[in-house]
């Protein structure tokens, strides 16, 4: 196995090893290029299901950043080691082998820094119990809600966890005003949900609370386990009840089997929601243009939108290596923007002075036009009321018209775009539009 003074040896030319361990899950990812390699390099772990939709577009979104930041020098003159463990997400939670994992990228691989793949929130904490103790910064592109509130009620032990992503109530918050520009748009009011079992209680719990106390008729309530990939129980019995809106909240690729079923049954639903595999370009193909007419949330890079100045050269440059669109934006920008502006502020990979900088991150990156970490260590949403060119992080939900991503919400830029509504051919609540 190549180590890394041998590494240093190879001069003026760009080295990419992968390197299996014998006996272990992990694939050290080592990219050094330049005359200015040192012996020690910055060790980024990656901690996520590596063969899953979301878990590899993590790590090929951390790879690609990797390679940028070594093409342009490193961070504090150093080179950047990404160094993968795998965990299988998607066939269920084994909190033991994701531990292990997480254990072998601590101890074994001795990483500085490790980004992971969102872990539903109640076993996910295994995941900052482990930082804790290691006392290593642990920063995922997807929430961990509980951690958000672990970091608020027990600072000193849990300072060590930060999302890109912003916490369930500013979610919440765009869910709700989601759909009430949808309900002041169409005036549609019957609505129901669709959720992801594993990760989803505390949502559940309050969009039980909030949408009928925004004037919502609540008529149905959905769960299903992150391995499903039949659906046809659950459209039946949501159009039963009689929804006229279904909110769907899928993270897994449960997705593409909840698209083909909507539009095979030709579900007299309106869908409207989170769909992480339904909310990329592939997405057309993989479900035979039938995510048609569905409006998802989705990255602006994704679309199309250049919402900042580095939203479109992030996806062309992903597009140009791996060939396909990206998946995580949040990951690219942890690890090419927040960490590595983190790191040279504070002169050091030292973990108590990279968590005080993180604190004070205040920077423009591909999805958010300035980025800034909440007291909790989540992302801060919203417009900035302090320069309107510079707004926090924001939800954007796009539709699918003829096999591109049409803006359509927020509402400002649903009209900036000249956008409307477009609605399935068959019957459904929209022929009740006046």
């Amino acid at each position: 196995m190549l180590d890394s003074q041998a590494l240093t040896k190879i001069q003026s030319i760009i080295l990419i090893a992968v390197i299996v361990v014998a006996g272990l899950s992990g694939v050290v990812y080592i990219i050094l290029s330049g005359d200015k390699q040192t012996s020690e390099t910055i060790k980024i772990g990656v901690l996520a299901d590596l063969d899953g939709v979301n878990g590899k577009g993590i790590w090929q979104s951390i790879r690609l950043a990797a390679e940028q930041i070594n093409a342009d020098g490193g961070i504090l003159g150093k080179q950047i080691e990404v160094i993968g463990e795998d965990h299988d997400l998607e066939s269920g939670l084994d909190m033991n082998k994701i531990t292990l994992a997480l254990t072998k990228l601590l101890t074994f691989h001795e990483v500085d820094f490790v980004i992971t793949q969102g872990i539903p929130t109640g076993p996910g904490l295994g995941i900052i119990e482990l930082a804790a103790e290691h006392k290593k910064i642990v920063l995922s592109p997807q929430a961990t809600d509980s951690a958000f509130q672990l970091v608020l009620d027990d600072y000193d032990r849990y300072k060590y966890y930060f999302s890109g992503y912003q916490n369930n109530s500013a979610t919440l918050d765009s869910i709700i005003d989601q759909v009430l520009v949808l309900r002041e748009n169409l005036g549609f009011n019957k609505i129901g949900y669709l959720v992801e079992m594993e990760w989803t209680t505390e949502i559940r719990k309050e969009l039980d609370i909030i949408l009928p106390e925004n004037g919502f008729e609540l008529v149905y309530k959905g769960v299903f386990p992150m391995s499903c990939i039949d659906f046809s129980s659950y459209f039946a019995a949501a159009e039963d009840a009689g929804v006229e809106v279904l909110l769907p909240i899928i993270a897994s690729d449960s997705g593409i089997p909840f698209i083909k079923e909507y539009t095979d049954r030709q579900s007299p639903l309106f869908v409207q929601g989170l769909i992480s595999t339904g909310s990329l370009p592939e997405s057309w193909t993989q479900t035979a243009g039938k995510c048609e007419y569905i409006i998802v949330a989705a990255q602006e890079m994704v679309a199309g939108y250049p919402l900042t100045s580095k939203t479109l050269p992030t996806r062309d440059a992903y597009l140009d290596r791996w060939g396909e669109s990206i998946k995580s934006g949040l990951a690219f920008d942890i690890m090419r923007f927040i960490l590595p502006d983190a790191i040279k502020r504070a002169g050091s990979i030292e973990t108590e002075a990279v968590i005080e900088a993180l604190e004070k991150t205040s920077i423009e990156t591909s999805t958010v036009e300035n980025f800034v970490f909440t007291k909790s260590h989540c992302s801060l949403t919203g417009e900035n009321p302090n320069d309107p060119e510079a707004d926090y992080r924001l939800s954007m939900l796009f539709q699918w018209q003829n096999g591109e991503l049409v803006p359509v919400y927020p509402k400002k830029i649903m009209e900036e775009a000249g956008a409307t509504y477009l609605f399935p051919p068959w019957p459904g609540p929209w022929d009740n539009i006046n």
